[in-house]
């Protein structure tokens, strides 16, 4: 966990303690619809993007919106939670600072929106120390491939086997690995149901970055 010169990072659940907010959102997202949330449907959209989770819900449910629709439904109700309520995982900031102070070029990897995570960022204040950021609007498939981490390492320069995955989703760490990536999988409430699977294909699992301090 030392021999590494690029560190990439998922935001949402792994340095971003966003679960409680995307519950909320989706929640009411589904009841505005008269219907409730499906048991499993964060799971099924979290590696997906916005555009691809707005694309398969209205497909899947049968809205009357477009997915365009969808996504700018989706940018106005968590634009707003994003800058003002969501925090860091323990540890992050603390952790994010030790990297740099070591010279480690820092990445971000994230199926989020910049109009939101930035804000995020900028209010626990860390966005100063990403050197580089790539979201899946940059790639053509989600993080069940290893496409994202390989176009973030590509951005900074390093080869794969100088990098290092913060992931907390199933679908990341399997695309990580299969990309060739170490991994370090964070715990999150909202992955707790695929932690026996997580611990069999990361090469470390973490409760927090304060772990690693």
């Amino acid at each position: 966990m030392t021999d590494f010169k690029c560190a990439i990072f998922d935001l949402d659940g792994t340095v971003l303690d966003s679960a409680d907010v995307w519950n909320q959102i989706d929640i009411e997202f589904f009841a505005q619809r008269g219907m409730a949330m499906p048991e499993d449907y964060g799971k099924i959209i979290s590696p997906m993007g916005f555009q691809r989770a707005a694309e398969y819900t209205v497909a899947t449910y049968g809205l009357s919106e477009t997915p365009q629709e969808v996504v700018a439904v989706w940018n106005k109700m968590s634009r707003e939670k994003f800058k003002n309520e969501v925090k860091l995982k323990p540890g992050a900031k603390e952790y994010l600072e030790h990297l740099k102070s070591r010279g480690v070029v820092l990445c971000i990897a994230t199926a989020s929106q910049e109009d939101m995570f930035i804000p995020a960022l900028e209010n626990n204040g860390i966005y100063h120390l990403f050197d580089y950021i790539t979201t899946l609007n940059e790639v053509k498939r989600g993080k069940g491939f290893p496409d994202i981490y390989l176009k973030a390492s590509q951005k900074a320069g390093f080869e794969v086997k100088d990098c290092v995955v913060f992931e907390d989703l199933l679908a990341g760490i399997k695309g990580a690995k299969d990309g060739g990536f170490y991994t370090v999988a964070m715990y999150d409430k909202n992955s707790k149901k695929d932690i026996e699977k997580i611990k069999n294909i990361t090469d470390k699992l973490i409760y927090s970055f304060e772990e690693l301090i």
